[in-house]
C-alpha cells in the first residue's frame, strides 16, 4: 500500500485529477475542500480516500484536517496545496482591500497553515519525513494584467516553498512546486475563450489536459526522499508565456 497523501482543493480540476492518479498508485488519500459533496464525488468508489471538508484559511479547520488524518492512518507522507481562488480583477486601485485579503487568506495563508501542520508530523513520525509539493502558478512568473493580488500570492508561494525545502532538510522533509499554465479546468474555461493580454487585447489562450498536470505531481511525489523536484513548469506549449508582454 503506497504512502498517506493531503490534497487540498480535491473537489475539482487540477486537485481532482491528481487525487485520483494517486489513488490509483495505492495511496491513501485525504481529500480537503470546502464542498463535502464535490469532494464525495472526487473519492466516489475509492475506500482509500478521506472526505474531510475544510476551510484552508481557518486555521482550527486545518488542525482538524490533519488531526482526522492522523487519527485515521496515523503519518502524512505528502501534501499537495492546491486551494486556490483568482482573486479580484483590477488595477490595484481597484481592487477591494477585503478581497485582497481574503485571495491571501486562501492561497498564502492557507498553503502555510496546512505545511506547518504537515511540516510537524513529518518532523516527528516515524520513519521521519515526507514530501510538501506547492501549486504555484505561471504568475508565481510573471503576472497578468489586472491580477495584483493573485500574482503576488503566487510569488510568495515561491517563497515559501525556498524557506520549506531549506527548513527540512534536518529532518527529511522535501518541498518542491508545480507552476501551471493553462491546464483545462473548471477555473481556467475562460482562459480559452479570452484572456487579456499585456497590450490590451482578448485573445483566446491555448489549454493543454489536466491529466498531464497529474501525470507531473504523480512523479514528483514517488520520488525517494533523497531526490526532489524544486520547480517544474507546465503549460500549453503555445501559451503566451515566455516573451509575455
Amino acid at each position: 500500500m503506497g504512502g498517506v497523501a493531503v490534497l487540498t482543493g480535491a473537489g475539482s480540476g487540477i486537485g481532482r485529477h491528481v487525487a485520483r492518479a494517486l489513488l490509483e498508485d495505492g495511496y491513501r488519500v485525504a481529500l480537503a475542500g470546502r464542498r463535502a459533496d464535490a469532494l464525495a464525488e472526487t473519492a466516489a468508489g475509492a475506500p482509500e480516500a478521506l472526505v474531510h471538508a475544510a476551510d484552508v484559511a481557518d486555521p482550527a479547520q486545518v488542525s482538524a484536517l490533519f488531526e482526522a488524518v492522523t487519527a485515521r492512518w496515523g503519518r502524512v507522507d505528502v501534501l499537495f496545496n492546491n486551494a486556490g481562488t483568482f482573486g479580484p480583477a483590477g488595477d490595484p486601485d481597484e481592487i477591494p482591500v477585503e478581497a485582497w485579503q481574503q485571495t491571501v487568506a486562501v492561497n498564502l495563508t492557507g498553503a502555510f497553515l496546512c505545511a506547518r501542520e504537515a511540516f510537524r508530523i513529518m518532523k516527528h513520525q516515524d520513519p521521519r519525513g515526507g514530501r510538501i509539493i506547492n501549486n504555484g502558478s505561471i504568475s508565481a512568473h510573471t503576472p497578468r494584467p489586472g491580477s495584483a493580488a493573485y500574482t503576488a500570492t503566487k510569488h510568495a508561494i515561491t517563497g515559501l516553498t525556498k524557506s520549506l525545502s531549506l527548513d527540512g532538510r534536518a529532518y527529511d522533509i522535501a518541498c518542491g512546486q508545480i507552476d501551471i499554465g493553462n491546464a483545462a479546468t473548471e477555473m481556467t474555461a475562460g482562459i480559452a475563450r479570452g484572456a487579456r493580454q499585456a497590450d490590451g487585447r482578448e485573445l483566446p489562450e491555448p489549454t493543454f489536459d489536466v491529466r498531464h498536470v497529474a501525470e507531473a505531481v504523480r512523479y514528483m511525489a514517488a520520488l525517494p526522499l533523497t531526490a526532489n523536484v524544486q520547480f517544474m513548469t507546465v503549460t500549453a506549449t503555445k501559451m503566451p508565456f515566455i516573451g509575455r508582454g
